[in-house]
């Protein structure tokens, strides 16, 4: 039984509210629709038959409870910033909108953890353990929109990943509902632990297929010093990377070293008129939270210079270094208005290879005539092209279709990854396959049948 029979909606509506107040389940098929999908493009969704917005791990455990006992799928949602499609309902499933679990239950300066609902808002965290002196490194270019539990799901990154690395690496426990409504809990709030098998990991980038998270406990750091930043400009991609090699060469550790190509900076400027140099075809972005700033981008500028940098400019106050990351972080939403809709990679590949993924998705991009603007966490080889199209034009969206699968098809030849940070979703199925080979898909999916025999929890995603 794949999803709630169209005469018994109103039954599974009726059940989900013994456990729930009547405002948390939602039936008008109106506002239900507007559930459906995630910000991904050419990823298919359905039809949900009911949506709940539990705020207890008790309310949590009802709708899982009720959905084993109907055999009815469940598709987990934050703040459907995702772009893969991981979120997307399924037809006839419950979805389970978990953006009013939205609670900081603790934050620990001693023990440098906290304590959060999955609904939290990354920004709003952020801000909340920055009053501790603290800091939550993971920062996705949606992190005021994203939530916690969005980011745990598709193990997302983000700009400081260069220095402090993913989501994955601040997650000490979980409080996971799993299928049938039991609670799990996983890890530690220990700075140390090495009991078992680490079933934490195993449910972060799970993309809500194995469980329900309902608590994180996450490793936080001291607040570093603000950082300051510089803007370096390449007369080709090719020495732009060059540039990249150098500094991670050299043992420098930037907290952020990220790249815009041509077509994404005249982007920024088109919608932002931020100033940039859109007549360069590659800008460099490099930034330092050390005590001395000044003197690591000084090293940098050398580095970047001595590999053909036409200019290096370095800002002097922390107001220029965050104008100068605001326009990197606007890059996604400059490229869609390019021509109203986007396919955005994500694919990963070695540093040493990344020159190599710029210049390959240049020529498909001719190949296929169409407008691919690259912008990437170089300083972890984590690239973004992202292929501008019209959707109205059927002609244009199949190119648009194969020229994403021929970038992370070069992602792949370069000894990549097809996702860095976005996840698989709906989106990369069958790339996943072609990633991990036979045998990994089979060992994934028997974990999947370990945690979730019926196959309710988001079905239809990753495998």
């Amino acid at each position: 039984m794949n999803g709630v029979p169209e005469s018994n909606p109103g039954h599974l509506a009726a059940l989900l509210r013994e456990g729930l107040p009547a405002e948390a389940v939602l039936s008008d098929p109106d506002v239900t629709a507007s559930y459906a999908n995630d910000m991904a493009s050419f990823c298919e969704a359905g039809t949900p038959a009911v949506v709940v917005l539990p705020r207890t791990v008790e309310e949590v455990q009802h709708v899982m409870r009720t959905a084993t006992a109907l055999r009815v799928p469940v598709v987990p949602q934050g703040a459907r910033t995702g772009l893969s499609g991981a979120a997307n309902a399924s037809d006839g499933c419950i979805v389970l909108s978990l953006t009013k679990m939205d609670r900081i239950l603790e934050i620990s300066p001693v023990d440098r953890i906290a304590v959060v609902e999955p609904g939290v808002v990354n920004a709003v965290l952020s801000r909340a353990v920055n009053e501790h002196g603290l800091y939550y490194p993971p920062d996705p270019s949606s992190w005021e929109q994203c939530t916690i539990g969005g980011n745990i799901g598709t193990a997302s990154g983000g700009l400081c990943c260069v220095k402090y690395g993913v989501t994955a690496e601040y997650v000490l426990g979980l409080d996971v509902v799993l299928a049938d409504g039991r609670l799990l809990s996983t890890g530690r709030r220990t700075a140390k632990g090495v009991a078992g098998y680490d079933l934490t990991r195993l449910f972060v980038g799970s993309e809500g297929s194995l469980g329900i998270v309902v608590r994180a406990v996450l490793a936080l750091r001291p607040e570093p010093p603000r950082q300051l930043a510089l803007a370096a400009e390449f007369g080709s991609a090719a020495d732009a990377c060059a540039a990249v090699c150098k500094i991670m060469e050299g043992g420098h550790v930037p907290s952020l070293l990220e790249l815009m190509d041509r077509t994404t900076i005249t982007a920024v400027n088109d919608m932002a008129q931020m100033g940039l140099p859109d007549t360069t075809e590659a800008l460099l972005l490099a930034a330092f939270d050390t005590l001395d700033p000044a003197a690591d981008l000084a090293a940098v500028a050398e580095l970047c210079t001595a590999a053909g940098a036409a200019a290096v400019v370095p800002a002097d106050t922390h107001a220029e270094s965050e104008l100068l990351l605001q326009a990197r972080r606007l890059s996604l939403t400059a490229l869609e208005a390019v021509k109203g809709t986007t396919m955005i990679d994500d694919v990963c590949v070695p540093r040493s290879r990344l020159a190599d993924m710029l210049d390959g998705t240049a020529r498909i991009a001719e190949k296929y005539g169409l407008t691919i603007g690259v912008c990437a966490h170089a300083g972890d080889g984590n690239t973004h092209p992202t292929v501008c199209f019209d959707a109205q034009d059927p002609d244009e969206s199949r190119r648009a279709r194969e020229s994403f699968d021929e970038i992370m098809a070069l992602g792949l030849e370069l000894g990549g990854t097809i996702t860095g940070e976005h996840g698989v979703g709906v989106l990369k199925k069958e790339w996943l396959a072609r990633e991990i080979g036979p045998v990994g898909v089979e060992l994934q999916r028997g974990v999947k049948q370990t945690f979730d025999p019926l196959g309710l929890l988001n079905p239809g995603k990753l495998f």
